[in-house]
């Protein structure tokens, strides 16, 4: 039988990165991610108690911005909750990493490692210089789409538009490679998907996306698409999100338990191989969590939950952070390249 001694020291030998977490949406209406009596997902304490090395606080950009032709504001202000209200405000907790060295870094030192990612590729407003921008600021991944379409990328929440990423799209893709920014397909319609694999010459991820042989919804990746994104590097960051995890019956409600998001993340690795999967929660970009996984506490239940399944501790640590990492100096890499030539 595991001990929990066992499970605990498995689980504090990983370097734990969450690729994608919303508590940005409530920093930035002053909730204090120093409140630990909060109602989200997402506090200091529980980041620590969860063990939680490394953090992508997403730079959400919702549909509405763009319609309101404000979307690089929305996205300003996001960027500045990082840095404002988590780094600058418990700079003895947080520091703000761009790299793969930053995150390492910041273990060593006992901070957790806050990095950005937008999500939603409106927020460039079609503009190669405001991408260019916001890579100077710190962001470190772009989902090229939300549940809307943009200007030159589809989503998957929307009907198709331009058939998968325009001229413009797919130079915004390799604009993101030469800066050394990760390209993110979570959101973006199957096309999309398709295009910008095929466009990108560092590998990409998805930074919080589920299994869609297991719940049939299209914000899920197919094992075909899992595939070929792990054949070229990249990565499938599993989602915590109830929709995801378990199809919500017609007139029910979702439901589901950390069991659903252990098999999610089993078949993840039996498609894309144990490089290939990576933890992206959701939390507090969601409304339903899974039963004993209801918060970024909670982690380690995951971790024994894993074990029990018959992961090793050289498994768990390549799910758990190895695995961005290795994507991070990837990308970082064919950067570096790309400005040499």
């Amino acid at each position: 039988m595991l001990s929990e001694a066992d499970a605990m020291k498995t689980h504090r030998s990983s370097l734990l990165i969450d690729t994608h977490n919303d508590v940005t949406s409530f920093t930035v209406e002053d909730f204090d991610i120093g409140n630990s009596f909060g109602k989200h997902h997402t506090d200091i304490d529980r980041l620590k108690k969860g063990g939680v090395g490394a953090t992508f606080f997403a730079v959400y950009v919702a549909g509405k911005y763009a319609d309101s032709n404000t979307a690089a504001n929305r996205a300003m202000q996001m960027i500045d909750t990082v840095r404002h209200d988590i780094v600058g405000r418990y700079p003895g907790d947080f520091v703000l990493a761009t790299t793969a060295a930053d995150v390492e870094a910041a273990r060593k030192k006992g901070r957790i490692a806050a990095l950005m990612g937008i999500e939603g590729g409106h927020a460039i407003e079609d503009s190669l210089r405001l991408l260019r921008d916001f890579h100077a600021l710190g962001v470190r991944y772009m989902t090229l789409t939300h549940n809307n379409n943009n200007n030159w990328a589809d989503s998957s929440g929307s009907p198709a538009k331009h058939n998968g990423l325009t001229a413009f799209g797919r130079e915004v893709v390799r604009e993101m490679n030469r800066l050394g920014m990760i390209v993110d397909v979570s959101h973006t319609s199957d096309k999309t998907f398709w295009d910008a694999l095929e466009t990108s010459k560092a590998p990409v991820f998805a930074s919080h996306s589920s299994c869609r042989a297991l719940c049939d919804v299209p914000r899920n990746m197919t094992d075909e698409m899992i595939a070929a994104m792990a054949k070229k590097g990249g990565v499938i960051q599993i989602n915590f999100n109830c929709g995801f995890l378990v199809k919500t019956p017609v007139g029910g409600k979702a439901s589901a338990t950390l069991a659903d998001a252990v098999s999610h993340i089993d078949h993840a690795v039996k498609v894309a191989g144990i490089g290939g999967v990576g933890i992206g929660s959701d939390f507090d970009g969601i409304t339903c969590v899974p039963a004993g996984l209801e918060d970024v506490g909670m982690f380690p239940a995951l971790t024994r939950a894993l074990m029990e399944k018959g992961y090793s501790e050289s498994d768990i640590r390549k799910i758990y952070g190895g695995n961005t990492l290795r994507l991070m100096r990837a990308v970082e890499k064919a950067a570096s390249l790309r400005d040499q030539l």
